[in-house]
């Protein structure tokens, strides 16, 4: 009985020094179990050898050099299906009767080659927005993480003369999701600058990455702000203060001008900013602005010019053999 409990005791003391040693199996701690690199030990040194607390120290040091390893986020399951294979490699050698020595290191370099051909981790762009496309896998506590970057991007001052048209552009330099992107706009007024969203009241009326504001009054003197989502969640916020300047129209006095901004106080949200309805020029500058709505507009324009110019034609063969 006593050499049963002793025999019993040694797998719960290798599990103990599993998890004090933790950090240094690195990514062959995440992409092993520990049921399969006991199972290469016994294979190698047999069951019941008092060797196996040597196999396992062997099996972490050869590995101990993969401690600090990032991969891709989106390789890990080329990662894995690496490690898979070669703990198949290493049981066949320890089937073969080789020695653990010499297997563990020689995998450990077969496995830093693996990592060093996988796609490379895409650098933070800064100053803001959740990147995840710089998502990255680390080793070291087996745990995924993102840029370190705040969501909300620095204020960018745009100073428009008053009656001319404001334009603000809702775009990053970072790579976004290809669907599932959707932007709401948001308003401080009162002339205030400002990232604080209790400030701020939605704009329903303006949808897109981009949106202008025609023509441009001191009302309009504020802080606009952009939140770009991707499936319900926030990627990044972005936010323009508008600064209008200018003196009023001629003729208009300044008992005029306090009349009328008394009247519009609390100026309603579509005079504020609207969506963005390029001219032609601009979507053939933007190609990304042919919406299906513009594209149909379009078409329905070509064909009501392609039929009049028919028609024209007909008439005028028509008048002609008529006279002849």
């Amino acid at each position: 009985m006593a050499l049963l409990a002793q025999d019993s005791a040694v797998p719960s003391a290798l599990v103990a020094l599993m998890v004090l040693r933790a950090p240094a199996w690195a990514c062959l701690l995440c992409f092993t179990s520990y049921k399969e690199r006991m199972r290469i030990c016994q294979i190698f040194i047999g069951v019941q050898s008092r060797e196996l607390q040597k196999c396992e120290e062997a099996f972490a040091a050869a590995f101990e050099g993969l401690l600090d390893t990032e991969i891709n986020y989106d390789e890990r399951s080329h990662l894995h299906d690496a490690f898979t294979q070669m703990t198949h490699s290493l049981q066949e050698m320890a089937t073969a009767r080789g020695s653990f020595k010499v297997a563990f290191p020689n995998a450990a370099e077969k496995m830093r080659k693996v990592i060093a051909q996988l796609k490379e981790v895409q650098a933070c762009i800064p100053p803001c927005g959740l990147q995840e496309v710089a998502r990255r896998f680390r080793c070291r506590g087996c745990y995924s993480t993102v840029c370190d970057l705040p969501l909300d991007c620095p204020v960018q001052d745009l100073t428009v003369t008053r009656g001319n048209e404001a334009k603000f552009s809702c775009t990053v330099n970072f790579e976004l999701p290809k669907e599932e992107i959707t932007y709401s706009w948001k308003f401080a007024g009162g002339g205030v600058r400002t990232q604080d969203v209790s400030y701020f009241q939605d704009l329903p009326w303006a949808r897109g990455y981009l949106a202008r504001i025609r023509p441009v009054q001191p009302a309009h003197r504020g802080t606009f702000s952009c939140v770009i989502v991707h499936d319900q969640i926030p990627l990044a916020r972005l936010y323009f203060f508008l600064n209008v300047t200018g003196a009023p129209p001629r003729g208009e006095t300044e008992l005029q001008v306090s009349f009328r901004e008394v009247l519009r106080w609390a100026p309603r949200e579509a005079d504020l900013i609207k969506p963005w309805r390029p001219s032609l020029g601009e979507l053939l500058a933007k190609p990304e602005a042919l919406t299906l709505s513009n594209q149909c507009l379009l078409a329905a324009v070509v064909a009501l010019a392609s039929a009049g110019t028919t028609l024209m034609v007909w008439m005028f063969f028509r008048w002609y053999f008529q006279g002849s």
